[in-house]
C-alpha cells in the first residue's frame, strides 16, 4: 500500500474513533442509559416507540455496543409479535449499517485486524464460493459476537444484498427465541405484581 496523506488521515480518524468508543464504553454508564432510553420509549413515544427502538440499533451496532438491553426491552415493552418485528428490523438495519461502514471507511482498519487470522481467510474463501449459505450459517450459529461478525463479513466478497438477506433470515431464529423469552419474563413480572396486590 502506497503512503498517502489521505490514507494517513483516514487511519488516524478511525483509530481515534475506536479509542473514543472504547473509552466511552468503559467509562459511561451505557447499560443505564439504554434502560433510561427504554423507559422514554415506553412512556413518551406511544405508537412511534417500536420504530424508534428499531432505529436505535443503527448507532449501537456501528459503535459495537451490545444491544441486548434493547433486544430484551423490545419484547418486554411490546410483546411477542411487535417486539420481535421491531428487534428483527433494528438488528438487520444495524448489521447492514456496520457492514457498509466496514466495507467503506473502515475497510483498511478491519483488514489490518484480521490479516493474522488464517481461519478467517478460510471463511472468506468459503464465502467466495457460497456467500449466502455461509453468512446464513454464521448467523444461525453465532460463533462470533454479532457486532464483530458484521465488520468481519464486510471485507469478504459476499454481495451486499446476499449479506442483508442471509443476516436477516439467520437472525430471525435467534430474535424469535429472545422475543419469546422476553414475553415470558413480562408475563412472570405481571403475575408477580398481581399476586402482590
Amino acid at each position: 500500500m502506497d503512503f498517502s496523506w489521505l490514507n494517513c488521515v483516514r487511519i488516524t480518524l478511525l483509530v481515534l474513533l475506536v479509542a473514543a468508543i472504547a473509552t466511552a464504553c468503559f467509562t459511561l454508564p451505557v447499560e443505564k442509559m439504554l434502560k433510561d432510553f427504554l423507559v422514554w420509549v415506553e412512556l413518551d413515544l406511544g405508537n412511534w416507540g417500536p420504530l424508534v427502538l428499531a432505529v436505535a440499533y443503527i448507532p449501537l451496532t456501528i459503535l459495537a455496543v451490545p444491544a441486548s438491553v434493547l433486544t430484551l426491552g423490545g419484547g418486554y415493552l411490546y410483546g411477542l409479535l411487535l417486539g420481535f418485528v421491531s428487534d428483527s428490523i433494528g438488528a438487520t438495519l444495524g448489521a447492514t449499517a456496520a457492514f457498509l461502514v466496514g466495507r467503506t471507511i473502515g475497510r483498511s482498519f478491519v483488514i489490518s485486524k484480521i490479516k493474522d487470522y488464517p481461519k478467517f481467510r478460510a471463511v472468506a474463501v468459503a464465502i467466495e464460493r457460497s456467500g449466502f449459505k455461509i453468512v446464513l450459517l454464521l448467523r444461525l450459529v453465532p460463533l462470533l459476537p454479532f457486532n464483530m461478525l458484521n465488520y468481519l463479513l464486510s471485507v469478504t466478497p459476499v454481495p451486499f444484498w446476499e449479506y442483508v438477506l442471509a443476516s436477516w433470515l439467520g437472525m430471525l431464529v435467534t430474535k424469535k427465541a429472545k422475543a419469546k423469552m422476553e414475553k415470558q419474563l413480562r408475563d412472570a413480572i405481571k403475575a408477580k405484581e398481581m399476586a402482590e396486590t
